[in-house]
């Protein structure tokens, strides 16, 4: 006779997932609080949260030293919201924008904070940007990264601070934004206007601008790009004909995936 699933259940992991459940509802925990929520011995509720923040599941604080759930959480939410349907939509978003302007098209989303590209569309010419698909480029220095960051939670962008702004940000071109205060300030502007640009800050010579696909909470879970060498993709043809259409494009995509107009 076959054993019911409980059988083969373990106890630290469900007892881990029941620690984020208790999440629900509450922006932080303590371990006293989370002790008596789950019926468990302090040391047992510490051991857990110091596992799951190894994971980034959770994180600590800084001034109060309780706990609140971590990045990791909502790329998991964001990867059941949409991902399968992100990759339908927004294809043929990009091969729209490909017809429309004769420039290369990407679809990406970010992931330990670099941005992996999903798939992309070149148009038929002879000079053109390449289709980086399955490519990762760092966020700081590429237009996918600096929306998928600048319209993302406050908290992913907090957890980008420690990570990786207070280590130094590298330097591709004399045009990449190293400076950690200059590019928080960047972000917030990003994520006030809603679409961002990379002029020539990963590779000198090319110019990209990106906009940000939601999924039915608003949230960004990807982004569309168009790039091409800057002598085409001008800043004038990237604020009159490209921004425009990208940002109109994208919200398409976010619509199809649930989010409403």
């Amino acid at each position: 006779m076959k054993k019911p699933k409980s059988d083969y259940s373990i106890q630290a992991v469900s007892n881990a997932l029941h620690l984020l459940e208790a999440f629900r509802g509450a922006e932080d925990l303590g371990v006293t609080e989370l002790s008596h929520l789950l019926g468990l011995h302090k040391n047992n509720v510490f051991r857990l949260l110091a596992t799951l923040e190894q994971r980034g599941y959770v994180e600590q604080v800084p001034q109060t030293d309780r706990y609140r759930l971590g990045v990791r959480c909502l790329e998991l939410g964001r990867a059941f919201l949409g991902t399968g349907g992100l990759l339908r939509h927004a294809r043929a978003a990009m091969e729209a924008l490909v017809a429309q302007f004769a420039e290369t098209a990407h679809l990406a989303v970010l992931r330990d904070f670099e941005v992996v590209h999903l798939d992309g569309f070149q148009p038929q010419r002879m000079i053109v940007n390449s289709a980086r698909i399955g490519m990762r480029l760092p966020a700081h220095a590429c237009a996918l990264g600096k929306v998928l960051l600048g319209c993302g939670m406050a908290t992913e962008r907090e957890a980008y601070d420690r990570k990786l702004l207070k280590r130094g940000l590298q330097a591709f071109t004399p045009h990449t934004i190293v400076d950690r205060d200059k590019f928080l300030g960047h972000l917030h502007t990003v994520g006030a206007q809603g679409y961002a640009l990379d002029l020539e800050e990963l590779e000198v010579g090319m110019h990209c601008a990106a906009a940000p696909i939601c999924d039915a909470s608003g949230w960004p879970i990807g982004a569309l790009s168009i790039s091409a060498p800057a002598f085409r993709l001008t800043r004038e043809r990237l604020a009159s004909e490209v921004i425009p259409e990208l940002i109109s494009a994208a919200a398409k995509v976010s619509q199809q995936l649930g989010l409403s107009a």
